[in-house]
């Protein structure tokens, strides 16, 4: 598994919101059980105590659950706990940048929004 990491972020807080963006996409549910510590490990090839600093901050912030001998799961309420906060995030940080670009280049709000939007990349994962 090839995995371009950012040299300008710590690996355990890019390998954080990985496992985020999956529980937002729906790819991992409450109730799933996240990869484990050393399969993370050896398929990006990182150190495992990376791995597990990334997991223990999902811990802390309560969207990850320690089963003794099973594993690690996402909890109950984890999406949309963390809808409310990415939404919190976006609308107080990055939405002002974004409004006050798009007046700057004076674009039509409503021809945006009704601008299909590009293919993902399937380079990138």
């Amino acid at each position: 598994m090839s995995v371009t990491w950012n040299d300008n972020v710590p690996i355990y807080r890019q390998l954080r919101a990985r496992v985020v963006a999956m529980i937002l996409d729906g790819v991992l549910n409450e109730g799933d059980a996240l990869p484990s510590v050393r399969q993370v490990a050896a398929d990006y090839q990182i150190n495992p105590l990376t791995v597990s600093k990334a997991y223990q901050e999902l811990v802390d912030e309560q969207l990850v659950e320690k089963r003794r001998g099973l594993g690690m799961f996402v909890t109950d309420g984890a999406r949309a706990a963390l809808l409310k906060s990415e939404r919190e995030h976006f609308l107080s940080k990055e939405w002002p940048r974004i409004r006050a670009r798009i007046e700057r280049m004076n674009l039509d709000l409503q021809k945006l929004l009704a601008t299909p939007a590009p293919a993902p990349d399937k380079r990138e994962s």
